[in-house]
């Protein structure tokens, strides 16, 4: 396999502290969800990089399937669970594709199956989809 990308984040004080990537592009402050401090956390950075995956991931399918779909929308939804100190996160990814219900929800499943996020945390963490067709 070759390598298509690579980048590396730095993140000093944790929760409560910064992320800059390499480049300079990402340059954030932290903080814990819920603190009212203007910072994001870990779990909305998440759910944009799962989002923006999982809808490039349905694009390509469309694109495969020759659909000529000029945009496939997806909200991540992402919950950080925890109990005696054990978290958890889990993940509602809500698709909207202009076909078919039927049609949708076929190229949703197989989106799920390409997409690295997919991969990455299936078995891992509860992921429920729900597909809006038209």
């Amino acid at each position: 396999m070759s390598v298509m990308y690579e980048t590396t984040v730095n993140v000093s004080g944790g929760r409560k502290g910064h992320a800059r990537s390499d480049d300079g592009i990402l340059d954030v402050d932290l903080a814990m969800p819920g603190s009212g401090t203007d910072a994001t956390n870990p779990e909305q950075l998440f759910a944009a990089g799962y989002a923006a995956c999982f809808s490039s991931a349905a694009m390509g399918v469309a694109r495969q399937q020759g659909h000529k779909l000029d945009d496939i929308p997806v909200a991540a939804h992402v919950t950080l669970d925890a109990e005696n100190h054990d978290y958890n996160l889990a993940v509602k990814l809500t698709a909207e594709v202009a076909l078919p219900q039927a049609e949708a929800e076929k190229l949703i499943a197989q989106a799920h199956e390409m997409c690295p996020y997919s991969k990455a945390t299936r078995g891992n963490i509860k992921v429920d989809i729900e597909v809006k067709g038209h």
